[in-house]
């Protein structure tokens, strides 16, 4: 069913920016801002908080544009090694000339990259000079022996003195990267250590949505983060720093409160004294005074924690998981009172493949109709699952065909013909340009194509780990895909 509306994002865009303007006042006029995880394609986010738009820390951020500029930061390691971005498969190179473009299009300065770990490494120098033709400002900051314990050093003119002193001219200083270990918060102690030597005034906070600091421990949003992280091992705790500062509890993550001490050390140790207390007072997110339907909330929060159970089955299946991080999930899932078949659609696609005998396809539509698809000599099982959820939609009687068997017949044809495949069925892309062709002189065709947009959002299950090529269009649909972890056939190699 369609998720109800459960955050308010334009009262988020007013109360982050405003909170924002309040840390920059609080430091004399200039903040520097770690800025964590994904900026202007945040699914997560939009998925656990129904209403929150992927885009919605860029537009917070526009908002603060005339007194903001963006430093990127990159590990010269990264560089040197093409290390990949798991969601989007590009490199972190790459990843960044993509968040420099994102930040121009919201009208946001960009105006430098650091290289953070350089050691001479060839393909870092080459990517410098490919930005600096490009016109950006590159700076170098280095690997410091002892990082982080020995403060001594670090905040030394051999520690972050040798660094390269990022130049920056406005109030606002948000530091991001392309991924996690690309340097972020050592970028901005290094600019504290340097802006500290010249006198001037400045402060560091850091922006992470999750966890959320002021929803409780066992909240399903926050066991969703841990759900989304648990690769990583991240694990949601109280911060002990602020329940020992001010007798209240707050949720922060494992990392942040290890770090902490040395953090807070460092900074006295740059500043001459800290301005907080604990990893929760470091931190500027308002996103959980924004949340207006707490049970929409948890809802949507337990089908992400049910999607990521699936995801790592099948990581498992393909080779690229671990027991652990399924065991993980598992525990995940006890703790918020909910089991596998508590995902509708993966019981009625199980049932659709059941009678078939082969693989079968399902999705929730907005008004919580389960439509199914089922595998036929012409059409995938997910084709079929996208031709009777647009029928459905568009009111379109189940016995009417949207393809034409003209047009249907020769694609199918064509592709174990002259194309070699050895399977004939139509793939979801293969299927929607069918359907395309066959809207220019079928009013159906036509109405069901204009009911694409509803799908956004909508849950939906295969009963065998999917091709390429329609996870994709089920990426690019915006339907939530989950896949038993089984393939359709017993060969060694899946392409």
């Amino acid at each position: 069913m369609k998720q109800k509306i459960g955050f308010d994002n334009e009262a988020y865009l007013r109360t982050q920016s405003a909170h924002i303007k309040e840390r920059i006042a609080a430091f004399g006029g200039k903040l520097y801002l770690e800025f964590g995880g994904k900026l202007f394609d945040d699914y997560h986010a939009s998925r656990v908080l129904p209403g929150f738009a992927p885009d919605s820390k860029l537009r917070m951020l526009s908002q603060l544009k005339d007194d903001a500029e963006v430093i990127i930061v990159i590990n010269a390691c990264d560089i040197e090694k093409n290390k990949v971005r798991g969601d989007l498969g590009i490199t972190y190179d790459m990843d960044v000339l993509r968040l420099i473009d994102a930040f121009r299009s919201y009208g946001l300065y960009v105006s430098s990259v650091v290289l953070t770990r350089f050691m001479g490494q060839q393909n870092a120098i080459a990517y410098q000079q490919k930005l600096e033709k490009l016109g950006l400002n590159v700076y170098r900051h280095y690997p410091i022996d002892g990082y982080p314990r020995n403060l001594a050093r670090i905040a030394s003119h051999d520690g972050f003195g040798k660094n390269e002193y990022v130049r920056t001219e406005r109030k606002l200083v948000v530091v991001t990267a392309p991924g996690p270990g690309s340097g972020k918060m050592a970028t901005c102690l290094s600019q504290l250590y340097h802006e500290n030597q010249r006198g001037v005034n400045v402060g560091y906070a850091k922006f992470e949505t999750f966890p959320i600091w002021n929803l409780p421990l066992d909240h399903p949003v926050n066991i969703a983060y841990e759900a989304a992280t648990a690769d990583l091992n991240d694990v949601n705790m109280i911060d002990p720093f602020h329940l020992n500062a001010y007798g209240k509890t707050t949720v922060n993550y494992n990392r942040d409160v290890e770090i902490f001490p040395l953090l807070n050390a460092m900074l006295t140790h740059i500043l001459g004294e800290s301005p907080y207390k604990s990893p929760t007072d470091m931190g500027v997110n308002m996103a959980g005074n924004c949340i207006v339907d707490d049970a929409a909330v948890r809802a949507a929060a337990n089908e992400e924690i049910l999607r990521r159970y699936y995801q790592a089955l099948v990581a498992l299946r393909k080779g690229n998981g671990t027991d652990d991080v399924v065991a993980k999930l598992e525990l995940l899932m006890n703790r918020s009172g909910i089991k596998p078949q508590d995902r509708k659609v993966a019981l009625s696609a199980r049932s659709r493949a059941t009678e078939t005998g082969a693989p079968g396809a399902a999705i929730e539509l907005p008004d919580g109709t389960l439509m199914q698809g089922k595998t036929s000599d012409l059409l995938g099982c997910s084709s079929a699952m996208l031709i009777n959820a647009l029928k459905y939609l568009a009111k379109i009687p189940k016995e009417v065909d949207l393809i034409s068997p003209i047009v249907l017949e020769p694609i199918c044809k064509m592709k174990t013909g002259a194309l070699g495949h050895q399977n004939p069925r139509l793939h979801m892309d293969e299927t929607l340009v069918a359907l395309s062709i066959c809207a220019l002189t079928d009013l159906n065709a036509r109405k069901a194509l204009e009911k694409l947009g509803e799908l956004r959002g909508c849950e939906a299950h295969v009963t065998v780990i999917l091709a390429q090529t329609d996870e994709s269009v089920y990426r690019r649909l915006g339907i939530n895909l989950t896949c038993d972890p089984a393939y359709q056939n017993k060969k060694l190699y899946h392409g």
